[in-house]
Parts: structure tokens; C-alpha cells; sequence
């Protein structure tokens, strides 16, 4: 946002109009020993030209990347209205609408939004967002074990494939409240979960299982299996999704006779852009059976008594609306900027739009394999079918790779030998719209170097 201080005379009627005569007055109460002196170590302050001019200079030192790294954030083309039309003071300044029936337009937006998410995972109702991906996964299982009441076991079945970051992060939280996470094993063949090791559970008490589609391999999962097989036995289905694939992919409301209970995944792939890590922002959805378990808020659409339309807030399920000890969650901020970047994107985009930029994702990514993949030394782990990640084994540990490989500008993907050290020399590579032909080929040329 652009930046106009206030002028002299400003700050003179300012203090005129509260009753002092200078800004020192306004912390007279602290005590003198507290106050800091002048700090020795800071440079004197820049005009705004020479801030423009270091800020240019310090970012020309570092040269850009081509970027093939996925596992959670994903470089898409995001169209230049959008930021554009988010940065506006109407949405840039709106935060959470604290008294809705004077928030009309932020209503408005979340409520386009909801009905946007609604629509790509086939559920019944979005809520106005959350954190993040992760830690929208934590209040899904938080969410489920509320809402299955038939289970008292607090067990939920969690694969191995599903993110690593989520599963550290869902542990973290819901560790305090006596969940136990039980995890399952992937077959070694597809990088998929498997299908017997879920079914060795059968006939005992599990709250929910989790899938995610595509998983954290970039593999397809056998979703509607796993979806009738847990409702059989009484389980909920939380799906972790990424929703730009839901654009070419079922939707996890129509997997399996009935679909998923409650749906979730992070929102960065609709208008977010990668920015050293955030802000992004967590969707959940869910069925109409779970909707008063649901955390955050949740818009509705009515008419006032003069017949004209208007936006409410139809469910506040946090601690600041209602008791403390009724609340299903403590969310104290919708990511409400990051959220109406993702409606504005959406809407430009549209359905077809969508549909064209996950396609070429898959096409690009079946590309980058291809060529990779007939580098002597390099080869696929998994025989299954991905979307727009696949799994690489490598002849060289994949962290010299990494690091020779950025000594080129390329960023090669992400090293799995932390979170899967049974796949020994791998990573996990990604290519999305943004990627062209030649950044394929320099890329495939470049890892041929190295790994020779």
C-alpha cells in the first residue's frame, strides 16, 4: 500500500485537537528509566527515492529462480487485476466484520467465496476461511471427533502420504485433547495408501481417516474405495485437497455412494503467490449433517423487511460470539485479504479457466518426468498415476542436487530424504502452467550435468 506521511501542520493540529504539545506528552506515564535513549545503531531514515533505489539494487544481488519446487506452494500465473482489485482501500482496510449489518460488502465477498468452494468440492458449506492448510487439517480432526458421535475412541487413521508439515502440525494440536493419529503405510509400488492396511482397522472403534487427493507424492488415490470402505464401517472421510486440481478431478462431495464428511486443503493455488511463505489462508467444507461443528463463520444470504436482499452472519462459532466453553474454536482472524484475492481470481478465471491452468499443469509435469527420467541416474519411484508432482530417485543424494542445481538459478524440487528416508535418494519435482517448453529442457539439461 502507498505510504503518505503526515505533514507537520497535520501532526500540529493533531495535537492541538487532544490537548498537547508535542508527541512526547502522550507517553509521560512511563517511567524515564524505561525510555530508550536514541538508538545509535539505526541509520538515519532514507528518502522515499533512495529506499526505491536500495530496495531495486538489494533485489537485483538475487537473481531469479526458475521453480520446480511444489510439496504444498505452487507458482501460478496470477492475472494482474486481481492483486489490483484486493488492494483497493475498500478490501485492503476491511478486516472481519465485527458488526455484519454494517459490513455489507465484506459479507457480500465471503459469501461469492463460499458459494465458489461449495461448487469445486461438491459439499453442502464453506466456512470464511482459515489459517492455513495444515491447520485447517488440525480443526477437521478436531471437527470429526465432535462429530462422530458414534465413536468414542478419538482414533484417527492418518496416511503417510498426507503432508508431513500437516501431520507435525495436526499432532501439535490436537495432541493436548487426547487424539491419537494412527498412522498408514503407502505401497512401496504406487506411492499410494494402502487400501489392506486400512482395512486391517476394520471392526474397531476409528473416529475419522484421512485422505488427500493428490497426496503428498503428487499421486491419485483410490478415493472412492477408501470413502465407501470408511463409511461401512462408520468412519468419516476428511479430504485434504488442492483445489485447483478439483477443476479436472471428482470433487470430493461426489467420492464414494455419499462423498467426504468434512473437505479442507490451503487455498495458495487460487491468486496467492508464493512470497517467501505466506500469507495464505485454510477452506473447509462440509456436509449440512456437521455444519454447527464447524469452526470460524459461516454467511448466509437473506432479505431485510423491505423485501431487499442482504448478507448476514448465519453461524459465528467463535469464542468471541458465544461462550468460551461452546465454541469449536478459538480462530480469531478469516485471512480475509487472501481470501478475497482467491474470489477475485476465481471469478476471472471462471470454470474453463481453471480447467485450462490444471490441465496444463499435468500436461507440463508429464513433460518435465519424461525428459528427467532418461538422464542415466535418474528414475521414477512410483508406477502410479500423478497429477502435477511425481517422485525422482537419483543416483547422487538429492541435497547435492538441490544445491548444485540453485548454483544454476533452478529451483530442482524438494528433498525427501527428511520426512521419507526409505526412499533414499529422492525428491519431489513439480511443474505448473508457468513452466515453458525451454525451462523444461534447460532444467533436463542441467540435472544431466549434475548428476554425470
Amino acid at each position: 500500500m502507498p505510504f503518505i506521511p503526515h505533514t507537520e501542520q497535520e501532526i500540529a493540529e493533531m495535537l492541538q485537537a487532544i490537548g498537547v504539545n508535542d508527541i512526547s506528552a502522550l507517553f509521560e506515564e512511563i517511567p524515564a528509566h524505561l525510555l530508550a535513549d536514541e538508538l545509535s545503531g539505526v541509520p538515519t531514515g532514507m528518502n522515499e527515492m533512495e529506499i526505491s533505489r536500495l530496495m531495486r539494487a538489494r533485489a537485483a544481488q538475487h537473481p531469479q529462480s526458475v521453480c520446480f519446487l511444489g510439496a504444498g506452494a505452487y507458482e501460478h500465473h496470477i492475472p494482474a487485476a486481481v492483486w489490483e482489485i484486493t488492494t483497493r482501500g475498500e478490501f485492503y482496510s476491511a478486516y472481519t466484520p465485527y458488526q455484519a449489518e454494517a459490513s455489507q460488502g465484506t459479507l457480500q465477498l465471503v459469501y461469492e467465496y463460499q458459494s465458489m468452494m461449495t461448487a469445486l468440492t461438491g459439499m453442502d458449506v464453506s466456512n470464511a476461511s482459515m489459517y492455513d492448510g495444515a491447520s485447517a487439517l488440525a480443526e477437521a480432526v478436531l471437527m470429526a471427533v465432535r462429530g462422530n458421535r458414534k465413536s468414542k475412541s478419538r482414533k484417527i487413521l492418518m496416511p503417510t502420504t498426507v503432508h508431513p508439515a500437516y501431520r507435525k502440525t495436526t499432532q501439535t494440536i490436537v495432541q493436548g485433547q487426547h487424539i491419537e493419529l494412527v498412522e498408514v503405510a503407502y505401497d512401496q509400488a504406487s506411492g499410494t495408501t494402502s487400501l489392506d492396511a486400512l482395512k486391517q482397522q476394520a471392526g474397531e472403534d476409528i473416529t475419522a481417516v484421512v485422505i488427500q487427493q493428490p497426496n503428498f507424492f503428487g499421486n491419485l488415490e483410490a478415493v472412492d474405495e477408501i470413502t465407501d470402505w470408511a463409511h461401512e464401517n462408520n468412519i468419516l472421510v476428511i479430504a485434504v485437497v488442492n483445489p485447483l486440481t478439483l477443476a479436472i478431478l471428482k470433487a470430493p462431495g461426489d467420492w464414494g455412494v455419499v462423498g467426504v464428511d468434512i473437505a479442507c486443503g490451503d487455498g495458495q493455488p487460487l491468486g496467492a503467490p508464493l512470497s517467501a511463505g505466506g500469507p495464505y489462508y485454510g477452506f473447509m467444507c462440509c456436509t449440512d449433517a456437521l455444519v454447527r461443528q464447524m469452526p470460524g463463520r459461516i454467511v448466509g444470504r437473506t432479505v431485510d423487511q423491505d423485501g431487499k436482499e442482504g448478507f448476514v452472519l448465519t453461524l459465528q462459532a467463535r469464542e468471541q460470539h458465544i461462550r468460551r466453553s461452546k465454541a469449536t474454536s478459538n480462530i480469531c482472524t478469516n485471512q480475509g485479504l487472501v481470501v478475497t484475492a482467491s474470489t477475485i481470481h476465481m471469478s476471472i478465471l471462471g470454470a474453463r479457466g481453471l480447467e485450462r491452468a490444471a490441465a496444463a499443469c499435468h500436461a507440463n509435469t508429464l513433460s518435465l518426468v519424461k525428459q528427467l527420467s532418461q538422464i542415466e541416474g535418474v528414475s521414477c519411484v512410483f508406477d502410479s498415476t500423478y497429477f502435477h508432482e511425481a517422485v525422482l530417485k537419483l543416483s547422487k543424494p538429492a541435497g547435492e542436487v538441490l544445491a548444485a542445481l540453485m548454483d544454476k538459478n533452478i529451483l530442482g524440487g524438494y528433498d525427501l530424504s527428511g520426512s521419507y528416508p526409505e526412499l533414499g535418494n529422492a525428491m519431489l519435482v513439480c511443474a505448473t502452467e508457468m513452466r515453458t517448453d525451454e525451462e523444461i529442457s534447460a532444467y533436463a539439461n542441467a540435472l544431466a550435468e549434475v548428476i554425470a
